[in-house]
C-alpha cells in the first residue's frame, strides 16, 4: 500500500448524455440513451449510421482564436470538461499561475484534421495552404498539448495512447505520479472525436451494430441478441490531488482513487481475454487493499460485441460469483466512447456514488449462457455505493481497472 492518498476534487463531462454533471446524472438515473443516427455516415460508405449524438461546443467568445485554431473536435470537448473540473475543484488562473499542475490525457486518434489536410494537398499540392493549425490538431498529443498551453500547466504533460483503455490508464498513471510524490495535482481524462472520418476503419471490421431502425436500443451490453457496439465520444476530466494537499487548500473531496490494475493479453491484436481481465481486476483490488466482497458496483467495459462481452462476462463471473456487487455497462446508454471511456465511466461511477444509485444496463432483455450468472442491474437501483471497480479494455490486449472509493472521513468535506 502506498502512503500518499489520491483523491478526486473536480470532475467535468461532455458526452452524448449531457454537457455537464447535472444533465449526465439525470440521464444515468433515468436510463436515457444518447444514441442516434447520422445519415452522412451511410452516404460516406459506412455499414452503420449509428453514433452517440454529441453537441459541439461553441468556443467563440469563450476562448481566444489563437487557441481555437489548434483545437480539433476532441480537444474542444476536453477543454469544456476541464473547465468544469477545474471549476468544481476551485482551481482558478491564480492557482495555476502559482502552483505546478500536471496533465495526462487519454487520446488515440485525431483523424479529421489529418484527412482534411491530406485532401487539401491532393487537390492543391501546396503546403502553404494548410495554415498553422493542422499540425497541432493532427497529433495524438493534441489534447494535453493544447490544454497545457491554454491553462498554463507546468507539471507532467503527456498523452496516453492505449486504445479504449486510454482514459482509464491516464487516471491510473496520474494516481501513480501523485503517490510517488512527483506531483501534488494532475488533470486526467480522456477525449474521443465523434466525426464520421474517425470511425470508418473501425466500421470496416463489421464491429458496429446495424440495428438502425431503433437507435436507442442498438447498444445492448451482455444481451444475447447484441450485434455490435455503437461508436460515441466526447470528453471527461478529473482533477486528482494528494489528499493532504487537497485538505490544506480546503478542497471538497469527491472520491478516492485507491486502486489501479493493468495487464496485457499477449494474444491476437483484437482478441479479448478473460485471464487478462481477471489479472487487471485482481491487481486493482490488491492495490486498493480490498477483496471482491468489498466491491458494491462494477462498471463493466462491455461494449455490445459478441466476443468482448463474452470474455468479460466469464472474467466477472470468476471474480464476483456469489458476491453482492451489482454490475452494469453504461455503454447501453452512451455507446462506446472509446479513448474517453475509461475516464467518463470513472465520472459516471462517482456520480452514482454521490447520488446513491446504480445506473441500469439498458436494453438487456435476454441473457446468454455467459451473462446469465452475473448480478446485472437491468433497472436503476437506489442504493449506497461505497466502492466501485471500473473496467476498460482495448485493442492490442491492453487492460485497465480502477478502484474508486467513497470518502467518509469528516476531514473530507
Amino acid at each position: 500500500m502506498n502512503s500518499r492518498r489520491v483523491v478526486v476534487t473536480g470532475m467535468g463531462i461532455w458526452s452524448c448524455l449531457g454537457t455537464d454533471k447535472e444533465q449526465v446524472t439525470e440521464a444515468l438515473r433515468s436510463g436515457r440513451s444518447g444514441i442516434g443516427m447520422e445519415k452522412e455516415r451511410l452516404e460516406y460508405g459506412y455499414q452503420s449510421g449509428l453514433t452517440g449524438v454529441v453537441e459541439r461546443p461553441r468556443l467563440k467568445g469563450l476562448l481566444h482564436r489563437r487557441y481555437r485554431v489548434g483545437l480539433p473536435e476532441e480537444a474542444e470537448y476536453a477543454y469544456m470538461a476541464s473547465l468544469e473540473a477545474f471549476g468544481q475543484a476551485h482551481i482558478d488562473e491564480d492557482y495555476l499561475r502559482t502552483h505546478e499542475v500536471g496533465i495526462i490525457f487519454g487520446n488515440d486518434s485525431s483523424a479529421r484534421p489529418v484527412i482534411e489536410a491530406a485532401n487539401i494537398m491532393a487537390e492543391k499540392h501546396d503546403t502553404q495552404l494548410l495554415g498553422s493549425g493542422y499540425i497541432f490538431q493532427a497529433m495524438n498529443s493534441t489534447v494535453n498539448m493544447n490544454l497545457s498551453s491554454i491553462f498554463g500547466l507546468r507539471g507532467v504533460n503527456f498523452s496516453v495512447s492505449a486504445a479504449c483503455a486510454s482514459g482509464s490508464h491516464s487516471i491510473g498513471l496520474g494516481c501513480m505520479m501523485i503517490r510517488q510524490g512527483l506531483q501534488d495535482c494532475v488533470l486526467c481524462g480522456g477525449a474521443q472525436e465523434v466525426n464520421f472520418y474517425s470511425m470508418a476503419t473501425f466500421d470496416a471490421l463489421g464491429a458496429f451494430s446495424k440495428r438502425m431502425e431503433e437507435p436507442q436500443k442498438a447498444s445492448r451490453p451482455f444481451d444475447r441478441d447484441r450485434d455490435g457496439l455503437v461508436p460515441s465520444g466526447g470528453a471527461a476530466a478529473l482533477v486528482l490531488e494528494d489528499y493532504e494537499h487537497a485538505v490544506k487548500r480546503g478542497a471538497t473531496i469527491l472520491a478516492e482513487v485507491c486502486g489501479y490494475g493493468f495487464s496485457s493479453n499477449g494474444g491476437g491484436i483484437s482478441q479479448p481475454s478473460d485471464d487478462g481481465s481477471v489479472t487487471a481486476m485482481t491487481r486493482a483490488l490488491q492495490d486498493a487493499g480490498i477483496a471482491a466482497d468489498d466491491v458494491d458496483y462494477v462498471n463493466a467495459h462491455a461494449t455490445g460485441t459478441h466476443q468482448g462481452d463474452m470474455f468479460e462476462a466469464i472474467a466477472l463471473d470468476r471474480m464476483f460469483r456469489g458476491r453482492h456487487a451489482l454490475i452494469s455497462s453504461t455503454k447501453g446508454m452512451t455507446g462506446h466512447e472509446c479513448w474517453m471511456a475509461g475516464a467518463s465511466e470513472a465520472v459516471y461511477s462517482i456520480l452514482m456514488m454521490q447520488h446513491h444509485f446504480v445506473a441500469p444496463n439498458i436494453n438487456f432483455e435476454h441473457a446468454d449462457e455467459y451473462s446469465a450468472p452475473l448480478n446485472l442491474a437491468t433497472r436503476t437501483i437506489e442504493t449506497d455505493v461505497d466502492i466501485v471497480l471500473s473496467n476498460s479494455f482495448g485493442f492490442g490486449g491492453t487492460n485497465s481497472a480502477l478502484v474508486l472509493k467513497r470518502t467518509n472521513d469528516d476531514a473530507l468535506v
